[in-house]
């Protein structure tokens, strides 16, 4: 049979030198400099709105210039974005329908209605790890993070607000519990994604990740009941007033919890993404017909630009109490547009890189200085954290590092489930701590809350590499292969 890597098509491989450590270093560097500069110097805005695009598109034409020297083929370099594109085609037309979820639900009553009934609900001496397990519940639910944000996510957060907690403590404690559920959930990608790359299954990857999970989220839910009993809230007589101005407003109605249970339904049942958000958004649309005509006619001129608004662009509806009327406003589907092009200007970014060979050389580099089984693991967990900064995407920060680590843990007679739980414990929960990660970008837009303002109470995700490493260097529930 004819060997392929001689073939004239692929001969430009075989010419390819591998880079050196410095060589696929250059544009991390740089990256790293610019967007260091753009966030602590220029406030986020030294190129305008969409700074962090172009300092990605940037670091990307640097990293083509280094691909170009090394004769990597241009070709090969386009091959790999648009690869990169291809794999986030349906994330984007998800974020979309995201942005139109949020209008519509908002024109419909069902993001007031959250608000209203979870104000009575929901205590305020316990709201942030209340906060905690029902974004826990919701995502095992659904096996999504993004979508647990996008919708009781934001309800919490404007529950929160109207009582005085701090936003980025709220937005910390939905983070935690979307990405405890995210991680936990056989309905999740990530957690499909982790045993494929490791070469486990996906139950025993699960049991095996409830071992670090656990006293994680526990950790979580203690620090967030201290934290509730020491922040001061508003008491009942200042909800009051917040639920009379809701009940002034919408027409608020239990039936409107229809909306969210279709959606949550769907996706218990498997559904495609894309059609239980779309499903979302017509059960929304008729609510809204239904219970809200008074909401729709002060939007708009007739009822069909009113949904077109709420849906496509923005939306604003206004209420008697202005600590709401941040709350009641949508972007709709135009809302995401900053973040579909930084997922993009990432994907750029990250095929260049992954195109040009530096992504597996800084991941081989962290292989070499591995020393023992603690070594091992702190290098996964370091190659997970940097590809979640470098790359920007949180796929690529499991499947490189675990085809690149799953030789060595087997050399070391580990199993492969612990390779695969290390891949979710750093790949998957740091990804929303990184502003320009397509996670951190996500859940930054939807929430309302910046990176900088959630990220010291998104407990959850910071205490899970450690507790992995923790897990590591005492030895604890480290499974080694067994022989046949």
């Amino acid at each position: 049979m004819e060997n392929p890597a001689a073939s004239p098509e692929n001969e430009n491989i075989v010419k390819n030198r591998e880079l050196n450590i410095w060589e696929a270093l250059i544009p991390v560097v740089i990256l790293m400099a610019l967007l260091a500069y753009n966030i602590f110097f220029a406030d986020g805005v030294w190129l305008g709105e969409y700074s962090n695009q172009l300092i990605l598109l940037t670091g990307g034409l640097i990293a083509m210039v280094v691909g170009l020297f090394n004769k990597t083929a241009f070709s090969t370099m386009l091959a790999e974005i648009w690869e990169n594109l291809k794999s986030v085609f349906i994330p984007i037309l998800i974020l979309l329908l995201v942005g139109a979820l949020a209008g519509s639900w908002l024109i419909s009553g069902v993001i007031p209605a959250m608000v209203y009934y979870g104000l009575q609900v929901l205590n305020p001496s316990i709201f942030l790890p209340a906060s905690v397990i029902i974004a826990a519940l919701i995502s095992i639910a659904t096996g999504s993070s993004w979508t647990t944000s996008a919708t009781v996510g934001i309800a919490l957060v404007g529950i929160g607000n109207a009582i005085g907690v701090p936003a980025g403590m709220i937005a910390g404690a939905v983070i935690s519990g979307a990405y405890f559920g995210d991680k936990m959930s056989p309905l999740s990608d990530t957690t499909n994604l982790a045993p494929a790359m490791a070469g486990t299954d996906l139950f025993t990857h699960i049991r095996y990740m409830a071992f670090t999970t656990g006293p994680s989220i526990l950790i979580t839910l203690v620090v967030f009941g201290i934290l509730s009993y020491t922040t001061d809230v508003a008491g009942k007589t200042d909800i009051a007033g917040f639920l009379n101005s809701i009940d002034q407003t919408f027409t608020i109605t239990p039936w409107l919890f229809i909306v969210p249970i279709i959606v949550i339904a769907l996706i218990l049942l498997k559904s495609h993404p894309l059609i239980a958000l779309g499903a979302g958004i017509v059960s929304a649309i008729i609510c809204g017909l239904i219970f809200q005509p008074e909401v729709l006619n002060s939007i708009n001129s007739s009822l069909f630009s009113s949904i077109s608004q709420a849906v496509f662009t923005d939306v604003a509806i206004k209420t008697d109490n202005e600590s709401l009327n941040e709350l009641f406003s949508s972007g709709g589907m135009l809302g995401m547009v900053w973040t579909i092009l930084l997922i993009i200007s990432a994907m750029v970014f990250g095929g260049i890189m992954d195109g040009i060979g530096a992504l597996a050389r800084i991941t081989k580099s962290l292989l070499k200085m591995a020393k023992g089984i603690f070594g091992l693991f702190a290098s996964t967990v370091v190659s997970c954290l940097g590809l979640n900064i470098i790359a920007s995407d949180q796929y690529l920060a499991i499947v490189i590092p675990g085809k690149m680590f799953k030789q060595a843990y087997e050399d070391k007679n580990l199993a492969p489930e612990n390779l695969s739980r290390t891949l979710e414990d750093s790949g998957t929960v740091t990804s929303v701590l990184i502003p320009w990660n397509t996670c951190g970008a996500y859940q930054s837009s939807v929430l309302g809350v910046s990176v900088a303002d959630y990220f010291v109470y998104a407990i959850f995700n910071y205490v899970s590499p450690f507790m992995t490493l923790l897990f590591a260097g005492l030895s604890i529930k480290i499974r080694k292969l067994t022989k046949k």
